[in-house]
């Protein structure tokens, strides 16, 4: 007996990422070409084709579940994202057709996800509350800060709880997908779906490897600003507890405290992720492993190794091989 074909609905409105949809599509269309029972539908909440960055976005549907169960019973509702979810207010249509094809009297979807900043779509149609989930990691906080319900991962590439699922940025929908079809028709097939599209059964590290290490706003004390922009302008200089306290005038004790206040850190950790993110711009352009480690405070290889480990999840010689540059190498 063939299995049910599981029909995948992808809700689009004015301003989406068509990446967020044509990626995870392209997952489904090769699982289906190489046996899986898939099939799917590209809706928007009126129906109208709609403007997206690259171009306009044809649309086969109405996100209406009478004609979409028509269809076929509607297995997964997939929301991409947009960049002006996280701040903007919601597109018109977007949250009722979303609260329309979640909550169908007949048959709800057997699992809702969103790719990228679509998460923002999730979270304020409640769907989210008391769960974890991530998005792209340049609007993590953004997302946590708006929806203190939400469990927030900030690192993870793509999450699952329960039947909602979210993702980081863009290409993670890539991700989520594979890992959709894994659980739907094993993971011999989803290994061959990503073969053929040439990317990672699961990828290595979190999404900070994407981002910088250092991530947190200027702060508001001058002696403060001037601490963190010497640590930027140098960050193999000696910048323990003591010397920076004593640069800046201040005690340890002062310090600390405005570095937790202001920073949301410590002296050490603030230390730290400037160093790293002064590594990652080194491996990125070319240095070697011992070079971005001496260059950028931290003096062996270990050391950077371990902080790496910590912030990013990756190794530094695999992040060097994933980010550099065709430059030349540097000493």
């Amino acid at each position: 007996m063939p299995a049910p074909v599981r029909h995948i609905v992808f809700l689009a409105f004015p301003g989406v990422r068509q990446l967020d949809i044509t990626g995870p599509l392209e997952v489904f269309a090769t699982a289906r070409d190489l046996g899986a029972a898939y099939s799917w539908t590209v809706c928007s909440p009126d129906g109208a084709d709609v403007a997206t960055p690259s171009g306009r976005l044809a649309v086969d549907a109405p996100a209406d579940p009478t004609v979409l169960h028509a269809r076929g019973p509607v297995d997964t509702i997939i929301v991409p994202g947009s960049a002006d979810l996280p701040e903007g207010p919601d597109p018109d249509g977007l949250l009722p057709a979303l609260h329309a094809l979640t909550s169908a009297a007949a048959t709800p979807p057997r699992r809702v996800a969103a790719v990228c900043t679509g998460a923002f779509a999730l979270a304020s149609a409640g769907l989210l509350d008391h769960r974890r989930a991530t998005t792209h990691w340049r609007h993590a906080a953004t997302l946590a800060r708006r929806h203190p319900l939400i469990e927030v991962e900030p690192d993870a590439i793509h999450v699952r709880d329960g039947h909602l699922l979210t993702s980081a940025g863009v290409t993670a929908g890539i991700d989520l997908a594979l890992a959709m079809v894994e659980a739907d028709a094993g993971a011999d097939l989803a290994r061959e779906v990503a073969r053929d599209l040439v990317v990672f059964m699961q990828r290595p590290g979190g999404q900070s490897q994407f981002s910088s290490a250092l991530r947190t706003a200027p702060p508001h004390h001058d002696l403060l600003r001037g601490v963190v922009d010497a640590i930027a302008a140098d960050p193999a200089e000696d910048h323990r507890a003591p010397a920076l306290a004593a640069r800046a005038g201040l005690s340890v004790r002062h310090l600390t405290r405005l570095f937790h206040d202001q920073l949301g850190t410590t002296p050490a950790g603030y230390v730290e992720a400037a160093r790293v993110a002064a590594a990652q711009g080194l491996l990125a352009s070319g240095a070697t492993v011992t070079g971005a480690a001496q260059r950028s405070g931290f003096g062996s290889d270990e050391s950077l190794r371990r902080a790496f480990a910590r912030r990013l999840g990756v190794t530094p010689s695999a992040y060097r091989a994933r980010f550099r540059t065709t430059a030349r190498d540097m000493s």
